[in-house]
């Protein structure tokens, strides 16, 4: 069985991480990410439809 690679080994995390500042807002550019891609999921969640089901006469 292969051993998965974990994500801490492909990417530094022992600096600080970078900042993004809009006014009053300031908030790291991982959470930015983070934050992006679970709207991406909601979004399509919504815009996917449900599978359908055959209905027998």
């Amino acid at each position: 069985m292969r051993a998965s690679i974990p994500l801490g080994a492909i990417f530094d995390l022992n600096g600080p991480a970078e900042y993004v500042s809009w006014h009053f807002i300031q908030i790291s550019v991982p959470n930015l990410v983070v934050i992006a891609l679970m709207i991406v999921v909601f979004v399509a969640a919504l815009l996917i439809p449900f599978p359908k089901r055959e209905r027998e006469p």
